[in-house]
């Protein structure tokens, strides 16, 4: 600043070298700063080295994983079921009619037209008759089986002479045999009374079931 009129004093400022310091002789160069030093670099980190990936080969499977994850269980094997076909009224008579036939040719084939194999063999058939009939047609069983125990004993009454003696033979086996044709006839009506009373109580259940 001036004092009394005169010009400013160089070198008063605050500052060295920013114009009031002492006066640089002409030509003179500004000193230059001291460069810091450099700082040190760092050491860069090692470098890791990759892990080795193991390659499975194809179609195969550790033993661990194996373990670990069992394979699914097996699906249940179906049950095997006994047949449980349901025959109409018709269908009834047919089986029983085609069964007796047939069991009536063995029976004479193999025991000489016994009419005691004959009938035994007829009850067998009047059980399956009697199950195997559907639930509306239950009373058609006890009817159609004796007309299939007279179907089957026409190969077993057969005397090998004419009409007259193959019916008297049919009517001979008819009367001596009633004692068995009686007896199945009985146990189709039993299983079939059996399975209408069943079916009577699951109807009658049904119903007092509230909805």
């Amino acid at each position: 600043m001036a004092r009394g009129g005169d010009e400013p004093v160089r070198g008063e400022g605050r500052f060295a070298g920013e114009g009031f310091g002492p006066p640089r002789p002409a030509g003179a160069t500004r000193p230059a700063r001291p460069s810091r030093p450099a700082r040190p670099a760092r050491p860069a980190p090692p470098a890791r080295s990759p892990r080795p990936v193991a390659q499975r080969r194809p179609g195969t499977a550790p033993a661990a994983e194996a373990v670990r994850r069992p394979g699914p269980p097996p699906p249940p094997q179906p049950v095997r079921r006994f047949p449980n076909p349901r025959l109409t009224g018709l269908g009834s008579g047919l089986f029983g009619a085609a069964v007796m036939l047939v069991l009536g040719y063995v029976d004479a084939l193999l025991f000489g037209s016994s009419l005691t194999a004959y009938s035994v063999l007829f009850l067998p058939v009047c059980v399956l008759t009697a199950v195997w009939v559907r639930k509306g047609d239950l009373m058609t069983a006890p009817v159609v089986l004796p007309i299939a125990f007279t179907v089957g004993l026409i190969p077993v009454a057969d005397t090998g002479g004419g009409l007259g003696d193959h019916l008297m033979g049919l009517f001979t086996a008819l009367a001596t045999q009633a004692g068995w044709l009686y007896g199945g006839t009985l146990i189709a009506g039993l299983i079939v009374t059996v399975r209408k009373a069943a079916l009577l109580a699951r109807r009658a259940a049904a119903r007092r079931r509230p909805q």
